[in-house]
């Protein structure tokens, strides 16, 4: 759901606005609920002891993050801190506990699915409430898919560069960090020329056909032929 201040005329992309705000609120606070679950079970209680083991989305939300995963598509929530020094096997408590937020975004995304499709195929658009009700469960399936692809980038500081990093010589990975700031501002402006010179968004391009396919494989299932 690209920002477009065009859009703000099309009452389907207000709908979707709205039906968007409770999705936004529980997955970031799913995702990060679940770094700091994983990293309580693994023998950090820096995040829990901090209040960051709940869903509320006081607790978790940033402010700039929620906007952009509502008007882009992509977001981000405030960090859970996480003390590996706490963890018996370091690198493999981070490793863990920097996945457990996407991996949290791709089951939200697979159970969103499992729900939107039969819902849509037995009752579709036979009237507002169904047809709201059909795209607010293919937006949480969707924006959930988007979550995770996106957080799963390995570019600091996302998820991803804490899972690849994780397998890095110790020597490596602090050299990378070394330039943390400057990767992820050069991140940032690609992203936003891409999507402003090229209405290109790179999340988009890997969650559609990945959205598509999961559909398809759940239409395979006899009774939604």
């Amino acid at each position: 759901m690209l920002f477009n201040l065009s859009n703000f005329t099309n009452p389907y992309y207000i709908v979707q606005l709205l039906l968007s705000i409770p999705i936004v609120l529980f997955s970031l606070s799913f995702h990060e609920a679940s770094h700091a679950y994983a990293a309580h079970k693994l023998g950090d209680d820096t995040a829990k002891n901090l209040g960051r083991l709940t869903l509320n989305p006081l607790k978790h939300l940033d402010p700039i993050g929620a906007l952009a995963m509502l008007f882009f598509g992509i977001g981000w929530a405030k960090p859970v801190p996480i003390l590996t020094r706490n963890f018996d096997h370091p690198k493999r408590g981070m490793i863990i506990s920097a996945a457990a937020g996407p991996l949290s975004n791709l089951i939200l995304s697979v159970v969103g699915v499992l729900l939107y499709v039969p819902f849509a195929y037995f009752l579709g658009s036979s009237n507002a409430f169904t047809s709201a009700v059909s795209t607010f469960l293919y937006l949480f399936h969707y924006m959930n898919l988007a979550l995770a692809v996106f957080n799963l980038l390995p570019i600091p500081p996302l998820d991803g560069s804490r899972v690849l990093f994780g397998f890095l010589p110790d020597r490596l990975y602090f050299g990378i960090m070394k330039y943390e700031r400057y990767i992820q501002i050069g991140f940032i402006a690609l992203i936003l020329i891409l999507h402003n010179f090229f209405n290109f968004s790179i999340v988009s391009f890997v969650c559609k056909p990945m959205s598509d396919g999961m559909i398809w494989l759940i239409r395979l299932i006899p009774i939604f032929r």
